[in-house]
């Protein structure tokens, strides 16, 4: 199958794409000799407790990603940063607006603006064994197509399963997305997979927990329909590690012909999907299982998973700083729980701080 996407580098696109990558590597060693090879039963206990997974970042880096994680901690500028931003913008003109945010926000959170910047960010990632999820021209790339408002993913799964049927013959190149928050996320699951067996074509999954919950929430109660969204975190965290087990089942069984990807900042879900692939003897090089993260976030995540040698995505934005502000605020304000959750990454940035600084003091290397 053959895509052409012209990159349009103002614009988002709501359909992400997995390109063929070439053996990650860190320190110039091939990922592929880490300890726990795929099909182990045993796999190597993954620990997200080390601040050395941050040894890679430089001084400049540590020290942008702290501070922003200090400010996305903070409530009230979470809540009104929509506004905070249009004030600054409208105070400052566009170019002292980009003087400010491009350092900051913008650097942590988006690739960059040009073909040069972003070719830079993607060799940056690549370095440490990472995979970026963008926009490509290429051929033999995979679509994963987003999941938005429930109102509109009937037409969206519609569109994606037919899709799915021309293209997935002989492997997942199409897949969706489906939201573990929501209810029905079981059912629709299920429904995808008898589809993928009665219609004998390949199911490609993208795994989330879902950023619409508030106005999800405000829709049903406006139209006088029930809660689409489990009631708790609880709730929504059974829902992912089921519908996880269940694609991870069928990988064990059908690896060529499943596929998923665990798009979640939990570390606990990551942890589930890495004990699991290790008591079903999935082979963590064979592509059927990957991992992904958003650019900027949760890297003491992504960065130990590479290390250990599994395939890791990250959701790589890009365009200019005034295109990128709505995605920065949306970020902020549909993943409170996520930024309200990265007091971890935060402490473990200053540990990784302090010891560079203690080795600088006395002389030692980094």
């Amino acid at each position: 199958m053959s895509l052409f996407f012209r990159p349009s580098f103002h614009h988002f696109l709501s359909v992400r794409l997995l390109g063929t990558a070439a053996p990650r590597t860190l320190n110039g060693k091939h990922l592929e000799s880490s300890s726990f090879q795929g099909g182990d039963a045993c796999p190597v206990a993954l620990s997200f407790e080390d601040p050395s997974a941050f040894r890679v970042k430089s001084f400049g880096e540590l020290l942008r990603a702290l501070g922003v994680f200090r400010l996305c901690s903070v409530p009230i500028l979470v809540n009104n940063c929509g506004k905070l931003m249009s004030f600054a913008r409208s105070l400052l003109g566009k170019r002292g607006f980009s003087l400010i945010l491009r350092p900051t926000v913008y650097a942590q959170f988006v690739a960059g603006e040009t073909e040069g910047e972003i070719a830079v960010a993607m060799e940056k990632m690549s370095s440490l064994g990472l995979r970026p999820m963008l926009a490509a021209s290429v051929s033999k790339v995979r679509v994963l197509v987003d999941a938005e408002y429930t109102y509109m993913n009937p037409a969206l799964s519609l569109v994606t399963m037919a899709m799915m049927k021309k293209f997935n013959q002989k492997g997942a190149w199409i897949w969706n997305t489906y939201q573990c928050y929501l209810k029905e996320s079981r059912l629709l699951l299920l429904d995808a997979i008898s589809q993928s067996v009665d219609q004998s074509f390949c199911l490609g999954v993208k795994l989330v927990r879902g950023a619409y919950m508030d106005k999800e929430r405000k829709l049903a109660k406006q139209e006088g329909r029930p809660d689409p969204v489990h009631q708790s975190w609880e709730d929504t965290n059974d829902s992912y590690n089921g519908n996880l087990d269940i694609m991870l089942d069928l990988i064990s069984l059908h690896p060529q012909c499943y596929r998923i990807i665990v798009a979640t900042h939990n570390e606990e879900s990551v942890r589930h999907a890495v004990s699991r692939m290790g008591g079903l003897g999935i082979d963590k090089h064979a592509g059927s299982v990957c991992f992904g993260q958003l650019l900027g976030m949760c890297d003491h995540v992504s960065l130990t998973l590479a290390q250990q040698g599994y395939s890791v995505y990250k959701s790589v934005p890009y365009g200019s700083v005034d295109d990128t502000v709505p995605y920065l605020v949306r970020r902020a304000q549909e993943n409170r729980t996520v930024l309200q959750g990265i007091r971890k990454e935060r402490d473990l940035l200053r540990q990784e701080l302090r010891r560079r600084l203690r080795e600088g003091l006395t002389g030692g290397r980094k």
